[in-house]
């Protein structure tokens, strides 16, 4: 869901004319949104060590399964919460000017007048929105790129897990493959990936593009996302018999 967010950023950077505080605050919710799953490997370290007592691969899968569903589920709530996030956005960079640090614009933030503001931001696409997400404009390797990266963060942490089980003699290889898998998601994700939206945002700043753009760019990267949650479903398996086969080989 914070990985989804951070797509619309750029969005709320565009509305306010601050684009340079946008991406500053862009910067801070990728950290938070890249290195979330590595929190997974000790949290979900507890179901493996139970497979291994009892034997039951099966059952470790199924609770795999309903993890990678959690991600489907995130980043569906953050489609229909994108309007709302991108209006709270726009006002929490305006005051991130005036505060002047990010403590400081918490600090002043967390009050109960300011929560109750913050309802009043709650918004949920239009319908007109949604008729206008059309794949056409968008460059499909983008789109295409932005899934397979969707696709290895949500299964790597679990895959590694799992072929941790399926080659017990290289598990601790197994077991730390995950930042090197993640480190190829990371790739896609800054070198082909975020280069294209930064140039869009810079032709709809300068006025050679409409806003509309950023908007479709976002929209469709959102549900190239979902697919991409989708297909780890279908390559846990195969993706962790691979990650326990390539361990051998760093033996």
């Amino acid at each position: 869901m914070i990985d989804t967010f951070a797509y619309s950023v750029r969005i709320a950077g565009i509305r306010t004319g601050k684009i340079a505080i946008a991406l500053s605050v862009f910067s801070i919710i990728v950290i938070v949104s890249r290195t979330s799953n590595m929190v997974q490997a000790p949290l979900t370290g507890s179901l493996v060590d139970m497979a291994k007592r009892t034997g039951d691969i099966a059952a470790l899968e199924s609770q795999f399964r309903v993890i990678l569903l959690s991600a489907s589920l995130g980043t569906v709530i953050a489609a229909l919460l994108l309007p709302t996030f991108v209006s709270v956005m726009s006002r929490a960079i305006v005051h991130l000017e005036m505060a002047g640090s990010v403590p400081q614009l918490v600090r002043n933030v967390s009050t109960v007048h300011h929560m109750k503001i913050a309802r009043k931001h709650f918004k949920l696409p239009r319908w007109e929105t949604l008729s206008r997400l059309r794949i056409g404009g968008v460059p499909k390797r983008i789109l295409l790129l932005n899934m397979l990266a969707a696709m290895i963060y949500a299964d790597s942490v679990l895959a590694c897990l799992y072929a941790s089980l399926l080659k017990p003699e290289y598990s601790s290889i197994a077991l730390t493959s995950t930042g090197l898998i993640n480190g190829f998601s990371t790739i896609i994700l800054t070198v082909f990936l975020d280069p294209q939206i930064a140039i869009l945002t810079d032709k709809v700043m300068k006025g050679t593009e409409k806003k509309d753009s950023i908007n479709k760019m976002v929209g469709v990267l959102t549900l190239s996302r979902f697919v991409g949650t989708v297909l780890a479903q279908l390559f846990l398996v195969p993706f962790a018999y691979y990650i326990a086969w390539l361990s051998q080989f760093f033996a």
